[in-house]
């Protein structure tokens, strides 16, 4: 009985730590991002960066909201910005369907795939729109699940704020 009950605690512990999100303070996971459109991202292209990545899939309401204030506020301002790099990326979604998606929306912001969720299990186990914003030490500075106009209006400060 003891052995099943230490079995079921160390389980839980494994559990617990894979369920973990990110917070505020930790690094940048390293990852790759492919895209047939918009090409490759590599960890050293993030290096001394300020580095937002959302994360979104075609068929959420609220990421739509949260792009749609990406695409005419966010991106106009600081596409241009040599220090600032936006990675917005399709949960279970493959170029293909972020191709014909960008059809209709007509975004001039890059969407890069990640059709098995290997970029999206590095940040969190569930629930989008989600963005995270890393400071150019590679920290977590600033993050949010779902979508207010608050909250986005908040993310846009602490970009000004971090790119000072």
């Amino acid at each position: 009985m003891k052995k099943l009950v230490m079995m079921l605690m160390m389980l839980a512990l494994v559990l617990g730590v894979q369920a973990q999100e990110l917070k505020v303070g930790d690094a940048l996971p390293k990852f790759e991002l492919n895209s047939s459109v918009y090409g490759q991202v590599k960890p050293a292209d993030l290096k001394d960066k300020v580095v937002l990545v959302s994360l979104f899939a075609t068929w959420c309401g609220p990421c739509q909201k949260e792009l749609a204030d990406v695409q005419s506020t966010l991106w106009p301002k600081y596409k241009d910005n040599k220090d600032f790099v936006m990675l917005v990326i399709g949960r279970e979604h493959t170029d293909e369907q972020l191709q014909k998606y960008n059809e209709r929306k007509k975004f001039t912001f890059p969407l890069y795939p990640d059709p098995k969720r290997e970029v999206f299990s590095l940040f969190a186990e569930k629930s989008i729109p989600r963005a995270y914003l890393f400071g150019k030490d590679g920290k977590l500075i600033y993050s949010s699940v779902g979508y207010t106009a608050e909250e986005f209006q908040k993310l846009m400060e602490t970009i000004a704020t971090a790119l000072k």
